[in-house]
């Protein structure tokens, strides 16, 4: 773990979740496994305040604990599972697409309160959309009900592991700590409730004085009302899913670029034909026969049999190999090699970035070298076709850079300079862990200059709100133009200009930090799946 990983971590958990909890876990991903006087006494806290915090972080699936040999319990924090923080509104933004807004606020109720309910889901879901509707509309409980049925269909959302049910009649004393499980076979099964009701929108202000004594009644009726039937079922957004699905898109828009639109058709169907059969770190997909690939395409898709074998037959013979042909029953099983579809979406990446910092010409090395894996300079420069200072000079500049490695091959023992053959490579295993870390660096850099922006611009954007929620007041008990047209004259004209600029830069930083999140997604992936196969 780098130095950069714990930095954006820091800066992740104090954004998200304050100070406190971000001292406790940092302190956890720099030391490793602590039991909890140990983080009380090294972080200065009360025990009482790191309780809380290590009940925020196992909430939110950030820490994990297990039972030592000796009787106590030791906390340990996942620095990678903070670090998908960054790729929330990602995650969101994927539920939409697919799911339309019941999907967004499903997961984005997941991912801000880490475990639910189906039933507390379903209900506050209903409440959010009711709010945005218009009066006298509101959204019924079913509608929600049926698309949480349909994310945990399709994997996107999973339940969370559970303690054994323990009998009341055991006199053993309860373990120290409980065992979480579940069974494979119920992981996306969903409870069958019987959910009834519509969405509700919150009271005004002279409501809620009049109601008072109703909803204290109403409380203490709660009080002794049998818990709702999914009680101790949770609930969690099931991220592998959503990362197997990023990778099938960025896959998908390869295969399109390469070749045409119909080939990517073909490629999403037998992605989409295995994304439940197939895990997410397998290195092939399930073998698809070309019938049942032609039966699935799309419905609006009409090619014929015989141009889609043809088609199947251009994927497979692609020198990139994303398609490969594993038998010849059903008209041919055809696969999709996942690894090495990574690998060559992770040295694309590699190539645009040299280009990008170094030029054309240094990306025709950088290319030329990962396609004869060892050149020594003078083979370089008659490859590349490059004059030879030119050749050295940039072959010197990646090899500072760590883009490119020279290795040693002596004649002799002795390793003389002048009987060693010196031989440039690239290594892109070590080149993507590199351009990897440079990225975190980069997303900590963006997040500590969208925090300094805010802070510098901190009075305008707290009378800015100031003004805004007077002008709603007004606005709902009927006050006229004039007067509103008042109350928005309070901000000046440079101070809404000032407002404008922040407001601009913030979604610059925004963006950026997506699509640096998006090239830091294609390197771990890449990276994880060679290991893996290391």
């Amino acid at each position: 773990m780098t130095q950069a990983e714990i930095k954006l971590c820091s800066l992740l958990l104090q954004e998200h979740f304050g100070e406190i909890v971000e001292k406790i876990g940092t302190h956890l991903i720099k030391t490793g496994n602590q039991p909890l006087r140990v983080i009380a006494n090294d972080t200065g806290m009360s025990l009482d305040q790191v309780k809380k915090a290590l009940c925020v972080l196992i909430q939110h699936n950030l820490v994990t604990y297990q039972l030592q040999k000796r009787g106590f319990v030791e906390y340990e924090a996942s620095c990678s599972r903070v670090l998908r923080i960054l790729r929330y509104p990602r995650y969101i933004y994927t539920a939409k697409t697919l799911y339309s807004d019941m999907g967004e606020l499903i997961v984005e109720e997941l991912l801000l309160n880490g475990k639910m309910t189906m039933s507390a889901v379903v209900r506050k879901v209903a409440n959010r959309l009711t709010e945005t509707m218009e009066d006298g509309k509101t959204m019924d409980y079913g509608e929600v009900s049926n698309t949480f049925v349909r994310l945990a269909d399709t994997h996107f959302i999973q339940r969370c592991p559970m303690a054994p049910e323990t009998t009341e009649t055991s006199d053993a004393p309860p373990p120290p700590v409980p065992t979480l499980a579940v069974n494979e076979k119920d992981m996306y099964v969903v409870p069958s409730l019987n959910l009834i009701g519509k969405g509700k929108r919150r009271r005004s202000f002279d409501d809620e004085d009049n109601s008072e004594h109703k909803a204290k009644r109403q409380k203490q009726d709660a009080d002794g009302k049998e818990p709702p039937p999914d009680d101790g079922i949770y609930w969690q957004a099931n991220i592998d899913r959503f990362h197997q699905h990023f990778r099938d898109q960025a896959i998908v828009s390869a295969v399109a670029n390469r070749m045409d639109q119909t080939s990517s058709e073909i490629v999403r169907t037998m992605l989409r034909m295995s994304e439940i059969t197939t895990s997410s770190n397998a290195p092939y997909t399930q073998p698809l026969s070309s019938n049942e690939i032609f039966r699935s395409l799309p419905a609006g898709y009409n090619i014929v049999k015989q141009i889609l074998d043809q088609y199947l037959t251009l994927l497979a013979d692609d020198p990139l190999e994303f398609v490969g042909k594993s038998g010849d029953s059903g008209g041919g099983m055809y696969a999709i090699n996942l690894h090495k579809a990574l690998a060559t979406l992770a040295t694309a990446t590699l190539e645009s970035i040299v280009q990008e910092r170094f030029g054309s010409r240094c990306a025709r090395i950088f290319r030329l070298l990962l396609r004869k894996k060892h050149l020594e300079q003078k083979q370089v420069e008659d490859f590349a076709m490059i004059p030879a200072k030119e050749a050295k000079d940039m072959l010197y500049k990646m090899l500072s850079e760590n883009f490119v490695s020279l290795q040693e091959i002596p004649k002799t023992p002795d390793h003389a300079p002048s009987r060693t053959f010196y031989l440039y490579t690239v290594n892109t295993l070590s080149s993507a862990r590199m351009l990897l870390h440079r990225c975190y660096k980069s997303v900590a850099n963006l997040i500590e200059r969208r925090q300094y922006e805010t802070k510098e611009n901190k009075r305008l954007l707290e009378k800015s709100q100031r003004v805004e929620a007077i002008l709603a007041s007004m606005q709902a008990t009927g006050a006229e133009e004039v007067q509103l047209q008042e109350i928005e004259e309070m901000i000046t004209a440079p101070e809404r200009q000032q407002l404008e600029n922040l407001k601009r830069n913030v979604n610059k930083i925004d963006a950026s930090e997506n699509q640096v999140d998006e090239t830091i997604f294609v390197l771990e992936s890449y990276i994880e799946s060679t290991v893996k196969k290391l």
